[in-house]
């Protein structure tokens, strides 16, 4: 009975970690390539193939692999490191601090042509 619990945690242990190499493949995914380099970070190519990578690892490979946990590391790096600065590069801040004003706006307002 204890055996069964435990497997049962494994295998939701195992669905979260092929949930997050998902989100942050479907993220990049959406992401335009000019944004990645001028946030300085990995090309999106790169970044593809490691979340895919990391994706397929963490479904084919057991926990207890160390594959799995690179898969990990390198999905929390993109979802805590990378994502925010390319959505940033790409201008898609969220919401925080955004005042949503015009393109001709400058640092202290609105430019309106020396009118």
């Amino acid at each position: 009975m204890l055996m069964l619990g435990f497997a049962g945690l494994l295998g939701l242990l195992k669905i979260v970690l092929m949930a997050l190499a998902a989100f942050g493949l479907f993220d990049a995914v959406f992401r335009r390539e000019d944004a990645f380099r001028a946030a300085d970070k990995q090309t999106k190519p790169f970044w593809l193939i490691i979340l895919a990578l990391a994706l397929v690892v963490s479904y084919i490979f057991s926990i207890f692999s160390f594959l799995p946990i690179i898969g990990v590391i390198a999905s929390i790096v993109y979802i805590v490191d990378v994502r925010p600065a390319v959505r940033t590069a790409s201008g898609g801040g969220g919401g925080r601090g955004r005042r949503g004003g015009s393109s001709s706006d400058g640092p202290y307002g609105p430019y309106n042509g020396g009118r």
